[in-house]
């Protein structure tokens, strides 16, 4: 099937281009241009289908702390404690040099039960002494929220990871109890921030 769209686009660019050049009968001219358009279209809509573009997630950022150096322990610098935050926001925080391990944002609602938070690579994104991640809330509005940050090993890493996929493949976000929660993952951050508006519904 790619083999049959590249083609297309080779030989409708090839005709596009004889028509454009082509100066001795207009009627050829404009039976190989349409012919040439029809083929670009159709290699662009082939590739299109096969290879469609990913859906870009929007989202707000809240206050930020300033930063201290150096750094000597992973914490949130947004949003901060006391934010009042929109539904998705982008949580990021700063990590010490020598820091290994994974960072994970944890949401705990009026429920009390804890929501690991990821985006498309699962664990917070690290680079160069700073992390962060999407983080989507789905409460209601005025509603108060615990965000936790935990360093995990691997197998907390993974047990997360495997958690967020169940509970997508079941569109049924379940949340998890303290004593759910793998002995792997440790707390070392926590703020609280409150619901601007009302986030039901949305993912």
């Amino acid at each position: 099937m790619l083999t049959s769209v590249f083609i297309s686009v080779i030989v409708g660019a090839i005709c596009v281009l004889f028509a454009i050049l082509y100066k001795q009968n207009a009627t050829v001219r404009i039976a190989m241009g349409t012919i040439g358009v029809v083929l670009l279209f159709y290699g662009g809509f082939g590739y299109g289908s096969m290879h469609p573009l990913a859906i870009n997630e929007t989202f707000d950022t809240g206050n930020k702390l300033q930063v201290q150096y150096p750094i000597e322990k992973v914490q949130v610098i947004s949003p901060v404690d006391g934010d009042v935050v929109k539904c998705r926001i982008l949580s990021m925080g700063v990590y010490p040099e020598t820091h290994n391990k994974d960072i994970w944002v944890l949401l705990r609602p009026s429920d009390e039960k804890f929501y690991p938070q990821s985006d498309y690579t699962n664990t917070s994104y690290k680079e160069s002494g700073k992390w962060q991640v999407v983080t989507r809330f789905g409460g209601d509005q005025g509603e108060s929220y615990d965000l936790y940050v935990y360093e995990t090993d691997a197998s907390a890493s993974q047990f997360f990871s495997e958690t967020i996929a169940q509970w997508k493949a079941a569109n049924a976000y379940e949340g998890l109890t303290l004593e759910e929660l793998p002995p792997g993952a440790t707390e070392i951050d926590r703020i609280q921030v409150t619901l601007e508006g009302n986030c039901r519904g949305i993912h």
